[in-house]
């Protein structure tokens, strides 16, 4: 009894030395991605929903940190919803995440939601939270169930041109088309072994986070042109992963070549190739003073 006990004490002591560890990342004047996909209940049906809010973190008071929910938007089934007025808290350092406030339909009702999180895994980079809660519409009130990830963004350099506007170059990488599976990933003189971790990425940078104004320069080092567009993802259908935006569309890149797009407008744009669906970018457009980046993603489930 008396070695349980013992023991029980222990991993109390270890699981709070882990917490108190993973949870030093969350910090302040930082720039987040909270992005996932779940499902809304009520007693009559269940829809389809989709997270995706780009954070930044503001003073921290005690163990509270709050942040400030700069853009993004929530889905239920095919109606989407856009940030009105939001508001949210990192509570004991990190792990819990409380999100309240409106939400605006695209016919203008407002939806209030109330979300609240819990941390269930974490990597260098990312964490996993479990979020539950309720969107109330004029018309019913949701129980929601969500898996999300939580991103960190990191800041990158910015080349300012003669028109004094900032690029940020993303390569397409060589044997992309192929999944990085056949022997062109090699041949396209990206020599990689089998446990190099960017053997599974199939752009430079797959996820970025830039100003409205900003230029993005895509260099195809494939062996093949690639065509990349925007467009909304359709989460769970393997026949039509995508459905085109028109907003973003470069036409065909030849290999060895490059193309510019700019970002006017403010929003998230999910950018992929239509012929290679797994090829795909998740970009984040917002005003800020600085140009981030992430850079460790491996571009598997943007």
């Amino acid at each position: 009894m008396k070695l349980a006990i013992s023991l029980l004490a222990l991993l109390v002591i270890f699981s709070g030395y882990l917490f108190n560890e993973s949870f030093a990342e969350v910090s302040e004047n930082q720039a987040f991605l909270l992005e996932g996909s779940g499902f809304a209940i009520t007693e009559e049906q269940i829809k389809f929903t989709e997270i995706d809010l780009g954070l930044s973190s503001q003073e921290q008071r005690g163990s509270t940190i709050g942040f400030v929910i700069e853009d993004g938007f929530i889905t239920l089934d095919d109606e989407e919803f856009i940030i009105s007025e939001l508001e949210g808290k990192f509570l004991r350092e990190g792990r819990y995440i409380r999100i309240n406030g409106d939400i605006e339909s695209s016919s203008g009702v407002e939806t209030t939601i109330s979300f609240f999180g819990r941390l269930v895994a974490e990597s260098k980079d990312a964490a996993v939270y479990g979020f539950t809660g309720r969107i109330t519409t004029s018309d019913d009130t949701y129980k929601i169930i969500y898996t999300t990830k939580l991103s960190s963004l990191s800041k990158i350099n910015t080349t300012p041109t003669l028109e004094d506007t900032k690029e940020v170059a993303i390569h397409i990488l060589g044997g992309s088309s192929s999944q990085g599976l056949l022997d062109s990933y090699v041949d396209a003189g990206e020599a990689q072994s089998t446990t190099d971790p960017t053997r599974l990425r199939y752009f430079s940078d797959d996820r970025i986070s830039v100003e409205p104004g900003t230029t993005i320069t895509i260099v195809n080092d494939d062996i093949v042109s690639h065509n990349i567009i925007s467009g909304k993802e359709n989460y769970g259908d393997r026949h039509n992963p995508f459905t085109p935006d028109e907003r973003i569309s470069t036409g065909d890149i030849a290999p060895g070549n490059s193309i510019n797009i700019t970002f006017d407008d403010a929003g998230f744009y999910r950018l992929y190739d239509p012929d290679y669906p797994w090829m795909k970018i998740v970009a984040y457009v917002f005003p800020n003073s600085d140009n981030l980046i992430l850079r460790e993603g491996q571009n598997l489930g943007n």
